[in-house]
């Protein structure tokens, strides 16, 4: 088992590092030329600037029993089909259950930004969301060991 990070715009590069490492989990960080994340303890993959370079790179890499964090539902929805655990920086595991529900809502966001109607951006992190992502991604370790 690895996980695998998707390393763009990611808050828990730091913190994912600090749990895998009391599990002993490898971890791999995939990121573009202009997002490059190097870790002491991680593997830092670095792909070519261009839509989604990383994302296919990560797909290509994942395997049944890796654990994927991404914000990105498209991605999420790929590593499931490929028998991963997928959760977010929030802490939100991505499960058959609820994929279709938030690809639903990408799709709704992206035809509000090509009407020109901006979402509000999003707030200051905060420690609940820190919490919430490790204790979610401590249960999946502890399942998968």
């Amino acid at each position: 088992m690895n996980i695998l990070i998707d390393a763009d715009g990611c808050p828990v590069v730091d913190l994912t590092l600090q749990i895998a490492k009391q599990f002993s989990v490898p971890v791999i960080i995939l990121c573009d030329v202009s997002h490059q994340i190097e870790r002491e303890g991680a593997q830092t993959l670095v792909f070519d600037k261009g839509a989604d370079s990383v994302d296919f790179a990560l797909v290509n890499r994942v395997k049944p029993g890796d654990v994927v964090v991404t914000q990105d539902c498209g991605l999420a929805s790929m590593c499931l089909a490929k028998c991963a655990r997928v959760l977010n920086q929030n802490g939100l595991e991505y499960t058959a259950d609820n994929i279709d529900a938030l690809m639903l809502r990408r799709y709704e966001n992206k035809k509000l930004l090509r009407a020109g109607k901006h979402p509000k951006g999003s707030l200051k992190r905060t420690k609940e969301q820190d919490a919430k992502f490790a204790d979610t991604l401590e249960k999946i370790l502890n399942y998968n060991h």
